[in-house]
């Protein structure tokens, strides 16, 4: 024993010294080398350092075809089938279940049909958004000099989000109306300005502000606000309340701005009226929201109707059209062309709350599966805003994945659903018991009550494949 302790405490003197003489460092032992001196600060003003995505994490993920054997067909078949004849689905029933990798059809019935989809028409629109902007792209609110001495405007930019007076913080975080009031009076103090005539331009979204297809109820009921691009908590009353919705978003917002400017210091004379914002005006103040591929989390998980909206605005704007909802459906399926998933879509919105709205089976499966594919890294928020059952989003509130045939898979699904009247839909990704990632779409449309269950256990088949 103490020739051992001996020779430990000569091995630990031999490595301190050699230590010492090479320095030797931990960054050595990852093959990383140690700063010799800090890094400096980036001088203010310069370019901000880009948004790192999810993209990177999850092309370290992606599934090789040999990563585990496709389940078998057979079994898979006649387990869906069985479920897929539930009287509870109605007598229109698209159903597809894909290798994500290869995109095989691992099972398919009416899977090219197109099929009401409800709120999993957000998956076409969202992956248009990422793929057209750019997943770190930003939506800037701002304030310009007016076009005569003593004027500003309050200039929209399609950020919904963007918070008032009253919101919570919330994840993503959001840009702050008081924030831009405060920059705002910061700049006109400087030019000795304290009494302003304020004006609000939402002109970069144009048409009408209830898509086709909308329902009279879906704003009194809080379903969703009237699309403009200045509105502040999706032009909610209260922020924490789903209702009611203000019937003039842009107005409502420059009313709370030109209070909060007056909390600066700086008075607005006369009310705030629509205006234009000069070409090229100085910049005041600005505002931007979160990067996009958050923000896209954040529609899939919640279902957010409104920033679906936006996003179908911005992709139009975006590829060199109006930002209106024609052009906004247009263009989303044009991207989708791109991307070579336009088969079997056909839109009157972006959110998926228009019943005009279709779309196959095997387009949402085929999006689901581009999101996971490193090939496609601009759509990997597609993947990771997807609720996961039991514990997030829609499919978290205590009503999903609850019953005996579907709760075991509680955690193994991630799926976006689809609820209207007379319409259920559930698509998303699961990985099979041999550890197989395989993506599905189940869609109803004429369902005679509630078909929720039975699309779980649907999914569930396929987690347990």
């Amino acid at each position: 024993m103490l020739t051992t302790l001996a020779v430990l405490q000569a091995l630990t003197i031999v490595i301190g010294v050699y230590a010492m003489t090479t320095d030797f460092s931990l960054g050595a032992l990852t093959r990383q080398s140690s700063p010799t001196k800090p890094t400096a600060s980036p001088p203010e003003g310069s370019p901000s350092v880009p948004v790192v995505t999810s993209g990177p994490v999850l092309a370290q993920l992606s599934v090789k075809p040999g990563d585990g054997p496709l389940p078998t067909k057979g079994t898979l078949t006649r387990q869906l089938t069985d479920a897929l004849g539930d009287e509870a689905l109605g007598d229109r029933v698209g159903a597809v279940v894909l290798d994500a990798v290869t995109g095989e059809r691992i099972f398919a019935s009416n899977a090219d049909t197109p099929i009401v989809p409800a709120s999993t028409t957000k998956l076409v629109t969202c992956a248009a958004a990422l793929a057209s902007l750019g997943p770190d792209t930003r939506f800037s609110t701002r304030v310009v000099q007016g076009a005569s001495p003593g004027t500003a405007v309050l200039v929209g930019g399609g950020d919904p989000l963007l918070a008032g007076p009253s919101a919570k913080p919330t994840y993503p975080k959001q840009a702050s109306l008081a924030t831009l009031a405060a920059r705002t009076a910061a700049a006109l103090k400087a030019q000795n300005l304290r009494k302003i005539t304020l004006s609000y331009d939402s002109s970069l979204f144009v048409g009408q502000p209830i898509p086709p297809g909308w329902k009279p109820n879906y704003v009194p009921d809080g379903e969703a606000a009237p699309v403009y691009a200045l509105a502040m908590d999706e032009g909610r009353q209260n922020p924490r309340n789903r209702q009611p919705r203000v019937s003039n978003p842009p107005q409502y917002a420059a009313a709370a701005f030109a209070k909060l400017l007056a909390k600066q210091g700086v008075t607005v004379a006369g009310s705030v009226r629509p205006g234009k914002a000069p070409a090229g005006a100085p910049e005041l103040g600005r505002v931007d929201s979160a990067p996009l591929y958050s923000l896209v989390e954040h529609t899939l998980t919640h279902s957010d109707n409104d920033m679906a909206e936006a996003l179908a605005r911005h992709v139009a704007v975006k590829e060199g059209k109006e930002g209106s909802v024609q052009a906004g459906t247009k263009a989303v399926i044009a991207v989708l062309q791109r991307l070579g998933v336009a088969q079997g879509v056909s839109l009157s919105d972006g959110s998926g709350l228009s019943t005009l709205n279709r779309i196959s089976p095997s387009a949402l499966a085929t999006v689901i599966a581009m999101s996971g594919s490193a090939n496609q890294p601009n759509l990997h928020a597609i993947a990771s805003g997807m609720p996961i059952a039991g514990f997030s989003g829609t499919l978290g509130n205590g009503r999903r994945f609850t019953s005996r045939d579907s709760r075991g898979q509680v955690g193994l699904v991630r799926a976006k659903t689809g609820t209207l009247n007379n319409v259920n839909t559930l698509a998303g990704m699961a990985t099979t018991k041999d550890g197989r990632l395989v993506t599905f779409a189940f869609m109803a449309d004429r369902v005679p009550v509630t078909a929720e269950p039975v699309l779980d256990r649907l999914a569930a088949i396929v987690a347990r494949s």
